[in-house]
């Protein structure tokens, strides 16, 4: 049974000089991850906690949400951010052309989850986006980003990955990296294939045509989804990303398909229908997962100062 992160009140001076050194590596990720964008032209925007419109993580497949935390302010029911997916869009498309963001997620998800090791209650993606931009270009961008960061790491945080026991552990990845339609490896691994697939690479790929919630571009002609998911190896998945859709009928669709409630997001749906919102792609980067598979921690939540791990609320 995987071990429960345990706070930093309780861990012994060995596990604090371990926690002290996965700190260094995310501290080093997150320089080089945001300087590489920001040399880029990317807008470094700030985040947001608490709006009307947030993900409806519906009807992902993958996503396994417990509830949802709403609260009142001013007469209005706000919710937690759960991805600042539709606040890129409405940033993408007036202000900033090419953007990213470090956004707090809070997603509860159900208990079971402690077990994957993967995942946790709240947790800091980076969110980019980029206006006219195709699929294809941004996972060139993201190869090149996280092939440069594992090279850049050797270099920067040789130390800690040496006292991590991970400095001959991880290989700069090579690219481009390869791609899998889901429905080939649903046909090889069965519909377990999220948990099959990371024990069967050794080299970062990417999962593209998975159907997911309404803001991603579904081709109408083959009902193909131009999405992508970004595996790495013994972990699972990193970064999920797409083109996005744009056009207010197909929006409107897809949310009416899907039980998605129009009201909760009227404000991205005017856009579109007042032909104000503009095509574009982009991605959000897991933080704590990508630093978890640099250090090869065996639960996310050892890679946060004060875990989050899903069924357990510390004091702190």
């Amino acid at each position: 049974m995987m071990r429960t992160p345990r706070p930093l009140e309780s861990l012994t001076g060995k596990e604090l000089t371990r926690k002290r050194s996965i700190a260094g590596v995310s501290t080093r990720t997150l320089l080089y991850l945001t300087g590489t964008l920001a040399a880029r032209g990317f807008e470094w925007l700030l985040p947001v906690v608490l709006s009307k419109s947030t993900d409806p993580l519906w009807p992902d497949p993958g996503a396994s949400i417990e509830k949802r935390v709403e609260t009142d302010i001013y007469g209005e029911t706000v919710r937690t951010t759960q991805s600042m997916i539709i606040h890129k869009l409405v940033a993408c498309s007036t202000a900033y052309p090419k953007l990213f963001v470090l956004s707090p997620n809070v997603r509860i998800e159900k208990r079971e989850r402690r077990a994957t090791g993967w995942h946790s209650y709240e947790f800091t993606q980076l969110d980019f986006e980029v206006r006219d931009a195709s699929s294809g270009s941004v996972r060139t961008l993201v190869e090149s980003a996280v092939s440069g960061l594992v090279r850049d790491l050797q270099k920067s945080a040789r130390a800690e990955l040496e006292s991590l026991g991970r400095l001959r552990g991880v290989k700069v990845p090579e690219t481009p990296f390869r791609a899998y339609d889901r429905e080939t490896l649903v046909d090889r691994y069965g519909e377990g294939w999220e948990h099959e697939l990371p024990g069967a690479i050794r080299n970062p790929v990417w999962v593209t045509n998975i159907p997911r919630e309404f803001y991603d571009f579904e081709d109408p002609a083959t009902g193909k989804w131009d999405n992508y998911d970004l595996f790495v190896p013994e972990r699972g998945e990193i970064l999920s990303g797409a083109r996005r859709e744009w056009e207010y009928s197909r929006m409107a669709s897809k949310m009416a398909r899907d039980g998605v409630r129009k009201e909760n997001y009227a404000l991205i749906l005017r856009l579109a229908r007042e032909g104000r919102l503009r095509p574009s792609a982009g991605g959000g980067i897991g933080v704590e997962r990508l630093v978890s598979w640099v250090v090869g921690s065996r639960h996310v939540g050892e890679v946060q100062p004060f875990p989050k791990v899903p069924g357990v609320v510390y004091e702190l």
